[in-house]
Order: C-alpha cells, then structure tokens, then sequence
C-alpha cells in the first residue's frame, strides 16, 4: 500500500509555494486523494475541503448540482467529471477543482462502465480531463490508481501554469 503523505507531498509543496488551493470531488476513490492531500504536513495552507460524493442523492445535498445541470450528462463521464471540478471549485473557493468519478470495483457501475473505469478532471488556470482504465477488478487497487492519476495530472496541470 502507497504511503499517502508521499502520493501528494509534491503537489502539496507546489500549492504551498504558489499560494494556491485545491478541493476535491471524489467518488471511487472513496476519500483516497483528499486523505492523500491531508496527510503532508502543513495541509492547511492550500487543502480547503473535498466530498465524497458518491451517489446521486449526495451529488443534489452535497454539491447542489441540480438534475437540470445533468442534462445530457451521465455519472462516471469526462463531462461529470469536469461538473463535479468546476463545482467544488466554486463551491469552496479553490484555485483549483479536482475530480473523480468512477467503478472502483469488483463490478461495473450501473451506466455500463467496467471496474476500473475512472473520469478525472482538474479546473483552474489550466483544464484538463482522462480517463482511466485499468481492466482490473481489484477495488482497492484501482481506488489507489484512480488516486495516484488524480494526483499526478493536477501536478502536470500545476507545472503548466507559472
């Protein structure tokens, strides 16, 4: 098993040293990359918060994204995930919105996708979106993948803005 504080500890000291923050969207992941995030020390100068959310009801109480915001968007997509960014984003007040949304496993989810299917996107000064696919069954495996991709493309995405 990864050790969390060293999955984010870059991207934590590129916020830090920026003066920048982030906030989190997650849903396979189950809480993985904002653990991540939180383990380094001195979190508190750029983590601003994260959510779990991991039905359709949280996405309505947690996020507020009403059903008419889903129009022509389906759970566990490039563009759900791009919402559930942009959401939190604004939500919290982050420069930066990171999002994940996805089948961790043993089963697909039920819009088809297979386990080890993930969507995530990173919203701020640079926009980015992937999708993952790990065709492996394994939950806990794919939650800690899921979250490593999660970390590294808002690194990437960090080291395209200076």
């Amino acid at each position: 098993m990864p050790q969390l504080d060293s999955m984010a500890s870059s991207v934590g000291a590129l916020l830090k040293e920026r003066g920048e923050s982030v906030a989190v969207c997650e849903s396979a992941c189950g809480g993985v990359i904002s653990a991540a995030l939180v383990a380094v020390p001195g979190a508190s100068a750029y983590f601003l918060g994260g959510a779990v959310s991991y039905t359709n009801d949280s996405r309505l109480r947690l996020l507020r994204v009403p059903e008419e915001a889903m129009e022509g968007i389906r759970p566990s997509s490039e563009p759900y995930a791009l919402l559930n960014a942009r959401t939190i984003r604004d939500t919290l007040g982050a420069t930066w919105g990171l999002a994940e949304t996805g089948a961790s496993g043993p089963t697909g989810n039920r819009y088809g996708d297979s386990p080890g299917h993930a969507c995530i996107a990173v919203v701020g000064p640079v926009e980015r979106v992937v999708t993952v696919e790990t065709g492996d069954s394994d939950r806990e495996g794919n939650m800690w993948v899921f979250a490593r991709t999660a970390l590294d493309l808002l690194e990437e995405c960090l080291g395209q803005v200076r």
